[in-house]
């Protein structure tokens, strides 16, 4: 055999063997695998209760929002206001700490490269959020209250009523959510309850004087 033909022979048998190792990487893409019975009805659970929290820090974060208008409009309240208002804010930063969104448990390969890739990219992601979500917390917790479109009674008297009135509606919402909580989450709840009940007993007394 000639030089050329042996060259020409090695250059197919090299081209072939890419070939082939390419098309190796590709068959062995793993195929999507359907979710099981117990998976299905786990995600169904975390669905459930993630969207029991997101109610929950809803109405915490709606009576914030109240206590910023009245700030806002009677900035001399503050003395009174600023205590219960940091206060709410940590409820509703407590109430959000397990999360208000599920991953659906949909089929997806299973093969080690992509599973690392997608472990590492769904944790960065959820440390961001969980950083960004602290840090927007901790800002509401801390910031001074704006102009908001929440109406607030002229007379301070009549506002910390609104208020009181709104920590009750806030407090009876979290008791109803205690009927289909789980245990930890109910006494959390339970006990942010409490405090919105004295709170707006706090918020009466303080109008009558």
């Amino acid at each position: 055999m000639t030089t050329t033909g042996r060259r020409a022979l090695l250059t197919a048998g090299v081209s072939a063997a890419a070939a082939a190792a390419l098309s190796g990487c590709t068959s062995e893409e793993p195929a999507p695998r359907k979710p099981g019975a117990a998976e299905l009805e786990a995600e169904r659970v975390a669905r459930a209760e993630a969207a029991l929290r997101l109610r929950s820090v809803t109405a915490s974060r709606t009576l914030l929002e109240r206590y910023d208008a009245a700030l806002a409009a009677h900035p001399a309240l503050a003395p009174r206001l600023n205590p219960l208002r940091r206060s709410v804010a940590a409820h509703a930063v407590a109430l959000g700490e397990g999360g208000t969104t599920v991953r659906p448990a949909t089929a997806a390969p299973t093969a080690a490269p992509a599973s690392s890739v997608s472990v590492s990219a769904s944790v960065s992601v959820s440390v961001s959020v969980s950083v960004s979500a602290s840090a927007s917390a901790s800002a509401s917790a801390s910031a001074k209250p704006t102009a908001s479109p929440v109406p607030v009674a002229g007379d301070p008297r009549a506002a910390l009523r609104e208020l009181a009135a709104a920590e009750r509606t806030a407090s009876d919402a979290h008791t109803a959510a205690l009927l289909t909580a789980p245990p930890e989450y109910a006494r959390l709840l339970a006990s942010v309850a409490a405090a919105g009940a004295a709170h707006a007993y706090l918020l009466t007394e303080g109008a009558r004087a």
